[in-house]
């Protein structure tokens, strides 16, 4: 189908998107916090500060959707500005959590915005004033009128760690008519896996467009920060709210809904056996931590908050130790995750056994943590599929094999510390991911500046 049908086509359909989209994107804001923080730059509207600091600069332009893409875009950051120390770097997000964890890492050489609406003339005006040397986005989002008004400025956009699940291939092909305008715009695409070349060429990719560079979610060589400061902010703060010193861990991560009551049933369940077993859980959306206490306490559990209901740090109160074996710690809270996986002694994947996609299991295998993955991973799929082949993770048929699986983990800790090391060993050609698709984006910038 034309370009320029499949915009009028868009633009048509969006404004009605984002009528009924609104009000529901702005009380998820209102539920996460800081929705009103610099809110006008959605629409285009840039502080003069703001406007002086991107002056002349021809920043790099990075996007990433939330706080899962954030932390992508933090390493390739990383990594460019050691190519580049004096490179300007612009990160937008669409979301306040990813918002808010961007802007701590904000300085004068990495300057946060939100992204603008989609909008042909906010598009346009953001392009102007932004003016970057390169446009990248993270992973698989692409905005039709922001991408059209950069390419009519002359400005490279590329399309980094690319991902494609077969569940999103699929759809893609279907819509094909659809998405190869928009997506044939992109000057170059970095995959991760072998697998996602032909997935985007099924869209209208060209081979040469393509670069197998494997995954910045799994090059452990670049780090979005330290872990040791907020590992030990982190296990102070169990040892304040009562939690045995000398505890194994069952580590849910990023969670959905049922899964947190699975996983506490799980625990006391097995508690008769291992009475040294205790639960910690990491919600996917921090903002369910309150609804998560409820449903436990419902169910004759304990619950103590990382952040409490009104939104103070330090959460609970202690328990007291003879009803540490009822109790569930909820870390409720965002960017924590990655430090959670170095205290934890086993690791449940969410989103596999109360969802469907599943979560990242790669980070909790690279701190070196066994880890049991439920059914739905297809989000996952290439990695999982690598992972089991070398026997570097569990995969659980169902709910009901869960207890079974981490019995014997718990039973035989060695054989889990056996299955993380096989499974790193497997991740280990993701190492430098982040530097290789840095080299491309640096490139594309210069030659964009000549």
């Amino acid at each position: 189908m034309p370009r320029p049908i499949v915009l009028l086509i868009y633009n048509l359909l969006l404004p009605i998107v984002l009528a009924v989209g609104f009000p529901s994107f702005i009380l998820k804001g209102i539920r996460r916090g800081g929705l009103a923080r610099n809110f006008r730059q959605r629409f285009g509207f840039f502080s003069p500060e703001l406007r002086d600091q991107l002056a002349g600069k021809k920043p790099v332009w990075i996007h990433a959707v939330s706080v899962g893409e954030i932390f992508l875009a933090l390493k390739l950051i990383e990594a460019i500005q050691a190519r580049s120390p004096d490179r300007t770097i612009v990160l937008s997000t669409t979301t306040t959590t990813g918002y808010a964890v961007a802007s701590e890492k904000a300085t004068d050489r990495l300057l946060v915005i939100h992204n603008p609406v989609d909008l042909p003339w906010i598009a346009s005006k953001v392009a102007r004033l932004i003016d970057p040397s390169v446009y990248v986005l993270i992973e698989a989002e692409v905005w039709p009128n922001l991408v059209g008004s950069l390419k009519k400025r002359g400005v490279p956009v590329i399309l980094s760690n690319a991902r494609l699940s077969p569940r999103s291939a699929r759809r893609y092909a279907k819509f094909r008519p659809l998405v190869e305008p928009v997506f044939t715009r992109l000057d170059a695409v970095t995959i991760p896996f072998q697998a996602d070349r032909e997935r985007w060429n099924a869209i209208g990719i060209p081979d040469e467009k393509i670069h197998l560079l494997g995954s910045v979610k799994f090059d452990s060589t670049s780090a979005a920060g330290a872990l040791e400061e907020k590992e030990k902010e982190l296990r102070e703060w169990l040892s304040e709210t009562g939690f045995p010193g000398n505890a194994r861990v069952l580590l849910g991560g990023s969670t959905h809904d049922s899964e947190e009551l699975l996983l506490a049933e799980t625990a006391r369940e097995l508690q008769e056996e291992y009475p040294d077993l205790q639960t910690v859980i990491i919600p996917r959306h921090a903002e369910r931590g309150s609804a998560i206490a409820e449903q436990l306490r419902e169910a004759g559990f304990t619950p103590i908050l990382r952040v409490d209901p009104t939104g103070l740090s330090g959460g609970s109160n202690p328990v007291e130790s003879s009803t540490q074996q009822g109790s569930v710690w909820i870390a409720n809270t965002t960017g924590e995750l990655r430090a959670w996986y170095q205290i934890a002694d086993l690791v449940v994947i969410g989103k596999s056994f109360g969802g469907e996609g599943g979560q990242n299991p790669v980070e909790p295998i690279l701190a070196g943590k066994p880890v049991i993955v439920g059914p739905n991973m297809q989000n996952f799929s290439d990695v999982v599929g690598d992972l089991l082949r070398v026997e570097g993770l569990v995969q659980a048929e169902g709910v009901a094999a869960l207890s079974e699986h981490v019995r014997e983990l718990l039973k035989n800790p060695d054989t889990g510390t056996a299955m993380a090391a096989r499974g790193a060993d497997a991740m280990a050609r993701h190492e430098g991911a982040a530097d290789r698709n840095a080299e491309i984006i640096c490139n594309a910038a210069c030659e964009s500046r000549n």
